[in-house]
Parts: structure tokens; sequence; C-alpha cells
């Protein structure tokens, strides 16, 4: 009877170790779990008076210098506008968080506006598609024409009311790569499982970034994608990067952009 008593407490031991080492792998894949409703801990970057911070980098222009006034702000809210333009005319913008970053969830809420894009826009692609770039190149080390950061691209899109379905919160690479289900994949563009966002709702985005381990994007609370190994396209494993918000010819908003360090 001894034995028997003794053997069925080591199974509640052992079913409660099983029960613990899922959360402590889930700790240390993820190192926390969904930010959710969850404030603690996360600060603002953006301010919501002006942009204290930020620095932009406009095609054709040096670091710093946006002559048409692309970005903007207004009621509290980043705004990316095109009235100063004639066209469009491959003048890709982003603008640049002061710090880098490593470990992370940032968060912020996006919307675009309108369904037209500005003469001399890139292409229909380019329609209601903006981005977060992470885990990106210093600006000072961009050239004057080139068209994006080297970065990750968490690709924002969206839809008018009567269009087809289009995802949102996908991923494109600039200049790098990353692993996917022990995949290397080379391709500029995948699609995430997100629903389609259309018209000018906002959309709240969460980008869960573990160094050069592992990156989450969520939309409201979801996850829509996830990856490893985000890297240069010669292999070089990202650990750390600045992070930018584009401007790709299609007004848009951005606001309550805040982040979070995490544990590594």
């Amino acid at each position: 009877m001894l034995m028997n008593t003794r053997r069925f407490a080591f199974l509640l031991v052992f079913l409660a170790f099983c029960t613990g080492g899922e959360m402590t792998a889930f700790a240390e894949t993820n190192d926390t779990p969904a930010a959710g409703s969850d404030n603690e801990g996360f600060v603002p970057l953006f301010n919501g008076k002006d942009l204290t911070g930020w620095t932009s980098k406009i095609r054709g222009q040096e670091l710093g210098k946006d002559p048409k006034n692309t970005f903007r702000v207004k009621d509290g809210v980043m705004q990316v506008r095109y009235d100063n333009y004639d066209a469009f005319d491959k003048q890709f913008g982003h603008i640049f968080y002061e710090s880098e970053f490593s470990h992370y969830i940032l968060r912020l809420e996006y919307r675009f506006l309108g369904d037209k894009q500005i003469d001399g826009h890139p292409g229909a692609w380019a329609y209601m598609n903006s981005g977060v770039m992470i885990h990106g190149q210093d600006p000072e080390t961009m050239k004057l024409n080139q068209d994006f950061p080297v970065s990750i691209e968490v690709q924002l899109l969206g839809q008018r009311q009567d269009g087809p379905d289009r995802t949102t919160a996908n991923i494109c690479t600039p200049g790098t790569r990353y692993v996917k289900n022990g995949k290397l994949i080379k391709a500029h563009c995948k699609k995430s499982n997100s629903k389609t966002f259309r018209g000018e709702q906002w959309v709240k985005l969460e980008i869960e970034v573990h160094g050069s381990k592992k990156i989450i994007h969520r939309i409201n609370g979801e996850v829509v994608f996830q990856y490893e190994k985000p890297q240069l396209d010669d292999g070089t494993l990202l650990e750390a990067g600045t992070l930018s918000l584009q401007s790709e010819s299609h007004a848009c908003d951005f606001r309550n952009i805040e982040i979070k360090e995490i544990k590594r």
C-alpha cells in the first residue's frame, strides 16, 4: 500500500512537472505572452504632439529632409500625406525612431484613408499599402536614392469595400530573408493568415521580436504570422535594428505607437 501511495505521489509530481515544463518551454521560446490588454511595461514612442524622436528619409532627399511634409502630426495621429506632391514618382519614404531595439513587443494602430493613390504611384500593389520596418539598417547608411532600408517589413494592407480579400501583417524582405518551419524563405513577400480589413477602420498591430530567434505578427490580438532566424541575404542573423514606418503612395495614419522591451 505504501508503494502505491508513493507511486501516486510521484505521478502527481510528474504531471505537475510536465505542465510546468510546457509553461517553461513557452517562456523560453516566447519570453512573454501576447500583450493583449496588458499595458504594464509599455512606453510611448510617439508623443502625439510632434515628431520628436523620429527622423524621415525620403528617396532622393538627405536624411531628415521632408520638404513636402509627408510625415506630420495632427490630433494625436502621425499622418502620411501627399497633398504637397505633384506625383509620387518613386519618392518612397520612411520615418525612423531614434533608438534600435532587439527583444521587444511593438504595438500600434493604423488605418488607410480614401480609395485612391496619388498620381505617379508605383503600381496597384501599393494601393492601401504601408509597412513597419523592423531589424532595419541605420538610416545614416542609406543611399540617397535607396527605395527601402534593408530590413524585415511587416507589410500593412487595406482594401476597398468591394475589393477581393487581402491579408495584412504580411512579410516582405528588402535585403533580408528568414526561416519558417525549418525552411529558408527567399521569396520577397509572403501572406499572413489575417482577415481582410476594409475602408478606413483602425487596425491594431502587434509585433513580438526575440532578437534573431523568433518574430510573431498579431492583428487585433490574433497571431497571423510567425517565423525564425531573420537574416541578411548573406546569412548574417539580425539580432537588432531600427524601427521605421513607411510612406508608399497611399495616405494612412498611425497612432498609439508603444514598445515594451522584454527579457532575453
